[in-house]
């Protein structure tokens, strides 16, 4: 093959070998490759100039090919592709992923990748492609800055990336990136090379030992919300107006919410019966002595079951009924907006941000850690308040707890627990002072 094609002689080429074509000519022009520092690709870091290695990164100046896209696509986008005809990419346009010639699928599969594109949507959440698709393009726009390449993974540009970003000062930031996120960052990077054919090396010391040091210098304690005892929930109930739809509405997300040990996620994914909605994640089935919860979680289906309460004011199965009656909802969404002064029951679900500001308006308003200045205590609560509240308050036996919030493990299950076993075993008194 020769080593350079015109358009005229590409034109002429099978389809496959016109991709390849093109891919050769792109990648003999220099000016579409982005240019790595000298001995970036195989070079180390000397013990003592580290610090030195990741200013000179931070401080390449920008290339300088501004046509260049500033991100790469997402590997969702590219999967999409699958069992599409290639169409002819531009002879003088750079390809910012590796050229590699997808043949046309067999039209009897085409059905079959249909689904495969179904499944690969469904083999994540919404939030965590989001998230996966946001860390990569961070990072992308990184690289550019810096005049450093994206492939092959270096271990070596991935340490001084999660360097420049635990650091803050160097990059441009209003302050230094946290632990977690920085290590989610590094997961959506392994993530993302994962799915292109080229694994990333985590366990490499230019990122594994980098990533320790980060941990010990920049960890900080975890920042829990505050538990919602029931006490609190009774006073926040009462602040909802019973005489109007939302003021009913929130009442059963509250109560749901609680006894059930529910996400926010879960709460408002539910539909009044199974197989109602295509973005349902699960139904609810109302019983003499409960209701029972079938929830589609982290973890695969599991059943929540939330016992009727001892009094109506505060029973999640009564402020359900009430609010399915009065808002005449017999299909579809639980939960829904309330709409035209608080009169129509909308048709559209709620977004689980609506349960985290619920929460927080709520316990402001009853005045729940009054000992506290509004705005710290503004930050105290969100939607995981009621879990934890359940988590802290339940005098029963542990496991049951655990099966109820649908945690893998009793360790996690006790991460829950604010205050219910604080000092209840004094070891002080036990050892004899």
């Amino acid at each position: 093959m020769n080593s350079k094609y015109d358009s005229r002689q590409i034109n002429e080429l099978p389809s496959v070998d016109k991709t390849r074509a093109t891919a050769q000519n792109v990648e003999q022009k220099p000016e579409n490759r982005l240019a790595r520092p000298s001995g970036s690709s195989h070079s180390t870091w000397p013990a003592d100039d580290v610090s030195t290695a990741r200013l000179s990164a931070e401080t390449q100046a920008p290339i300088a090919n501004d046509s260049l896209e500033s991100d790469l696509p997402d590997i969702i986008d590219l999967v999409m592709e699958m069992g599409r005809a290639p169409e002819e990419p531009p002879a003088e346009a750079p390809s910012p992923l590796p050229a590699v010639a997808t043949p046309r699928l067999p039209a009897h599969l085409d059905a079959l990748a249909d689904r495969a594109r179904d499944y690969l949507e469904a083999a994540s959440s919404a939030n965590t492609r989001r998230a996966y698709a946001s860390d990569w393009k961070h990072f992308a726009s990184w690289c550019r800055r810096q005049g450093v390449e994206m492939f092959p993974p270096d271990p070596q540009t991935v340490g001084l990336y999660i360097t420049a970003y635990a650091s803050g000062t160097v990059t441009g930031d209003k302050k230094a990136n946290s632990v977690s996120t920085i290590e989610r960052r590094l997961s959506s990077l392994t993530w993302n090379y994962a799915q292109r054919g080229q694994p990333l090396d985590r366990k490499d010391r230019h990122i594994a030992t980098v990533m320790a040091g980060i941990r010990n210098k920049h960890a900080a304690p975890p920042r829990q919300k505050e538990a919602v005892l029931p006490e609190d929930l009774i006073a926040m109930l009462e602040t909802l107006d019973r005489g109007t739809l939302r003021g009913l509405r929130d009442r059963a997300m509250l109560l749901l919410g609680f006894a059930g040990g529910l996400r926010r996620s879960e709460i408002v994914g539910l539909d009044v019966g199974r197989d109602q909605t295509e973005d349902s994640s699960g139904w609810i089935e109302i019983l003499d002595k409960g209701m029972l919860v079938t929830l589609r979680g982290k973890t695969g289906w599991r059943e929540v079951e939330i016992g009727r309460g001892s009094a109506d004011a505060t029973c999640p199965v009564v402020a359900l009924q009430t609010w399915l009656k009065l808002g005449r909802i017999a299909h579809g969404p639980l939960f829904r907006r309330v709409t035209g002064q608080g009169k129509t029951v909308g048709a559209e679900r709620l977004n689980d941000q609506e349960v985290a500001r619920l929460v927080k308006r709520t316990a402001l308003a009853a005045g729940v850690r009054g000992d506290l200045p509004e705005g710290q205590r503004g930050k105290l609560f969100a939607g995981q308040s009621l879990r934890s509240g359940l988590a802290s308050s339940a005098e029963v036996d542990e496991r049951y707890v655990q099966k109820q919030l649908g945690h893998a493990s009793a360790e996690m299950t006790r991460k829950y627990q604010r205050r219910r076993d604080r000092f209840r075993v004094n070891l002080t008194k036990a050892s004899g002072l």
